[in-house]
């Protein structure tokens, strides 16, 4: 049986004129660190929000641990962790009272599940006695986690839980993540960014409420049907839309320092490439083959979906 499973699950707002879920169907397994990948609207809040009995679809059936949202919402509460995008723990308590409030909720203590959330607590036990809302982001999320997870649940909802704390903090979040699995917690969470793809079991690529991709990361990246190139030069935006206007280029987007794109004939293409370049006297010009990213394929995926949809 499955940790989580969505069936058909349709979610619209402002009376049907906004389809924030559609027609979404997915399954976590046990144990599993599944990631939902997607911009901001791209529905990721809505289905947690329905998986966490907090909304109601308009279609479909959601089940957590074999219970259905709609019908077993007190018995789903009490089996999972939510950790919603925005922090919201009681600021002017202490750490320490936000965590025995929560605790005392659920009808356990720190001690009971303290083998559970040693690891991350030793981390913000300095502060125990500081406001939370006095707290560095990361040590928030820290916080937010341990309070998910006071009461052992045996499923962790995490809604973007990285975005706004720095680098260093993501990345220590995410090792606590693989140490939490190790305990056979199966976890869901979800993530604007796409760097973050690789590190789940597998994952859901979601743009405008519907599921573009599902598979394990790798293979998302090597279902990439054609070859990828970069390219730059000293004008590079100058660049960009002379390739953008050529019809022997396919896709050409900015990618950091580069331009990522592909062509409508793989054959032989840095020879291509090179040929433009001389067309259009792009200065110091470079190209080279790459390996997509998710967030290419995710890129690619968004394209074709609207290529398919304006046809």
């Amino acid at each position: 049986m499955p940790a989580v499973s969505l069936k058909n699950i349709f979610k619209t707002y402002n009376k049907g004129k906004v389809k924030a879920v559609n027609d979404v169907s997915f399954d976590v397994e046990q144990g599993e660190l599944f990631g939902l990948i997607g911009p901001d609207g791209a529905g990721k809040t809505s289905i947690f929000r329905i998986l966490t009995t907090v909304l109601l679809p308009d279609k479909g059936q959601a089940t957590v641990g074999g219970l259905d949202t709609a019908k077993d919402y007190q018995a789903i509460r009490n089996k999972v962790g939510y950790m919603p995008g925005k922090f919201s723990l009681y600021q002017d308590l202490t750490v320490a009272e936000n965590l025995s409030f929560f605790a005392t909720i659920f009808k356990t203590t720190i001690e009971e599940n303290y083998n559970l959330i040693k690891d991350i607590y030793e981390q913000i036990k300095p502060f125990s006695n500081r406001p939370a809302g006095k707290l560095s982001g990361g040590m928030k999320q820290k916080l937010a986690l341990c309070c998910a997870l006071i009461h052992k649940p045996e499923v962790l909802f995490l809604d973007e839980p990285t975005t706004g704390v720095d680098v260093i903090s993501r990345k220590e979040f995410w090792e606590m993540l693989k140490r939490l699995k190790e305990q056979r917690i199966s976890i869901l969470v979800s993530t604007p960014y796409m760097d973050e793809a690789s590190l789940c079991d597998r994952i859901a690529l979601i743009q405008n409420g519907n599921i573009m991709s599902l598979d394990a990361p790798q293979n998302i990246i090597d279902n990439f049907p054609t070859q990828l190139y970069a390219a730059k030069s000293k004008d590079i935006y100058r660049l960009l839309k002379d390739l953008r206007s050529n019809p022997a280029v396919e896709t050409c987007y900015a990618f950091g320092e580069f331009l990522h794109l592909t062509l409508k004939e793989d054959q032989d293409g840095i020879n291509t490439l090179n040929k433009l370049a001389a067309q259009y006297l792009a200065e110091d010009f470079e190209s080279k083959l790459i390996k997509p990213s998710i967030e290419d394929s995710f890129i690619r995926l968004m394209q074709e979906k609207e290529k398919s949809g304006a046809d």
